[in-house]
């Protein structure tokens, strides 16, 4: 049985995070000791660890909520567990392009050579106009 203190230092979660997690129902809410002590079991902290790992990766909420109910059905097929990976891949992917083209306008404008004054500052100029811009971003 851990306290919630040591369920956070073992699985790398804050007690807020852990706490959230038991609001939004990913976490059931333990067992308590006569004290009023939370009590979790192994299974809490291998539950919270998969949140943890699946939120490192981008998952949404709702994504890790199903996640969660699929692998307590470990005789199923594993096509939506398959789709809702690759619904994040593509997202992170989305993300990264949109990023990408972040980096080549800031390097664009960085670029435009060193200004004496602010007044003449291309940085501060391209901010002001989106139409400097060479592509939507």
């Amino acid at each position: 049985m851990y306290s919630i203190g040591d369920l956070s230092k073992r699985a790398g979660v804050k007690v807020p995070t852990i706490r959230y997690y038991e609001q939004m129902g990913l976490i059931s809410a333990p067992d308590r000791t006569e004290g009023n002590q939370r009590r979790y079991e192994k299974s809490d902290l291998e539950r919270l660890t998969f949140i943890r790992h699946a939120r490192d990766l981008g998952f949404p909420i709702e994504a890790i909520r199903e996640l969660l109910t699929l692998s307590r059905h470990p005789e199923e097929p594993c096509e939506r567990a398959d789709h809702i990976a690759r619904e994040q891949l593509d997202d992170v992917r989305e993300k990264i392009a949109r990023l990408k083209k972040l980096e080549a306008e800031l390097a664009r404008i960085v670029s435009h050579g060193e200004c004496h004054t602010v007044g003449d500052c291309y940085v501060i100029r391209a901010l002001s106009d989106h139409g400097l811009c060479e592509q939507e971003h």
